[in-house]
């Protein structure tokens, strides 16, 4: 039989705390947007508030979470209708 590590099957693959903080923030944030966006009619604060809950999904590293959820998060404020 194999020896198999418990400790990391704890969490799953490539999943931290920081990653799962740091994706239910920015996750939070993207509702926000998503429900502004959808009540005003605007689609750059729709589209960032879908993208910030959706992609936090597919990032295993920390590092990029953070700064591609920064770039999406401030992007309604520099790109208005």
């Amino acid at each position: 039989m194999r020896d198999v590590d418990v400790a990391s099957l704890e969490n799953g693959p490539g999943m931290t705390t920081a990653l799962l903080v740091w994706g239910m923030l920015f996750g939070a944030i993207g509702l926000g947007y998503f429900v502004y966006g959808k009540k005003q009619g605007a689609l750059v604060p729709l589209f960032c508030g879908l993208a910030l809950m959706i992609f936090p999904y597919f990032i295993s590293d920390v590092y990029l979470l953070v700064i591609i959820s920064g770039v999406i998060a401030v992007l309604p404020y520099f790109w208005r209708e």
